[in-house]
């Protein structure tokens, strides 16, 4: 009898053992899925990035991270980790590097049920990318600068040329910017192939420096290092709203090209389902809002999305009639004879 109860509590006690580390497994391996996580490489203002990361980890609870860099270098990033993806989300920059992306087959194509009220203009058919946000290049330069030296704000893209301006126009290089790499396309689309190569190498003349983001230039005019740059629009808003009074822009009168910033989910992403579900997020118009607190002043895609108060002076710019699947096609040839004719390489 004993012998039998002692089986018993031998018995009782594995029982519970077993029901212990059977509920402790499905603990962990719920704590294991509230771990989810999600990298992101981000080709905006660094403190937009930073928001959107922290309002969409506070919205599922997926831990978010991001790294800035320029479009170009997201790209060659992209293209270099091919193998063995370190991010899963690309978000913001133009959608011409995303074309080209997509075009090696860098990008997980996905039709997110948030993108479907949004215009067919600021997304991609097969679903490779989504608009965000779009914004105009245009000029900006130091008006202390002008006055001194008695000039005139530049009015259309030949003023460019001009030989006062020479030493005191600086832009990003289009290699690694997609602002600049919109730049040259768009003077091939105004002026003609042939003419809008001649036009780039006079402009190269007059340029002082490249740098490596599109904003570069404009930060550079807000600490009175140079006088002219060529940038979006919004992002001059935005330093003047900073208090950088001395900053003055205007849209070029013989018209200009603009941008659709965009987001994709990288290929092979390591962690697909979050990739999806921040695309689903971010493309919402409360996501979309959240650039105006933080001084990113773009319209936006979503046709609820309210956009800041500030960039509705620009409605009423002369646009080109730009082709973007043409222009992100044709980048990596582009960007070569670039470099030829201007002997300058990516930063």
């Amino acid at each position: 009898m004993r012998k039998i109860t002692y089986a018993l509590k031998k018995m009782l006690l594995i029982a519970t053992v077993l029901v212990f580390m059977s509920t402790f497994m499905v603990s962990a391996q719920g704590s294991e899925e509230k771990a989810e996580t999600l990298t992101i490489y981000a080709g905006l203002l660094e403190e937009h990035a930073a928001l959107v990361a922290q309002e969409f980890q506070k919205a599922t609870g997926i831990k978010t991270n991001f790294v800035r860099m320029s479009g170009g270098e997201i790209l060659a990033r992209i293209r270099a980790e091919s193998a063995n993806p370190q991010a899963s989300i690309w978000y913001g920059g133009g959608s011409l590097t995303f074309i080209e992306a997509d075009n090696l087959g860098l990008l997980h194509r996905y039709k997110s049920p948030t993108a479907e009220v949004i215009s067919d203009q600021f997304k991609d058919p097969n679903g490779a990318w989504t608009g965000i946000y779009s914004g105009y290049l245009g000029f900006v330069a130091d008006k202390e600068w002008l006055d001194a030296e008695g000039l005139e704000m530049p009015q259309v893209w030949d003023d460019l040329l001009k030989p006062e301006f020479k030493g005191e126009l600086v832009f990003a290089h289009p290699g690694s910017s997609s602002t600049a790499y919109n730049v040259l396309v768009t003077m091939l689309q105004l002026k003609g192939e042939e003419a809008g190569w001649e036009y780039l190498q006079k402009l190269n003349e007059n340029v002082r420096q490249y740098t490596k983001s599109g904003s570069g230039g404009g930060r550079m005019i807000q600490l009175h290092e140079v006088g002219l740059t060529i940038g979006y629009l919004h992002d001059a808003i935005a330093f003047k709203r900073e208090g950088y009074d001395h900053m003055t822009f205007t849209a070029p009168a013989d018209g200009t090209g603009y941008e659709i910033g965009a987001v994709g989910i990288i290929k092979d992403a390591p962690e697909l389902e979050a990739a999806k579900k921040f695309v689903d997020w971010c493309l919402t118009p409360e996501a979309q809002e959240l650039g105006q607190t933080v001084n990113a002043l773009q319209f936006l895609t979503h046709p609820d999305a309210v956009p800041p108060e500030e960039v509705r002076q620009l409605v009423g710019t002369k646009l080109i009639d730009q082709d973007d699947v043409w222009a992100g096609e044709n980048r990596s040839a582009f960007l070569e004879k670039f470099n030829a004719l201007t002997r300058t390489q990516s930063l």
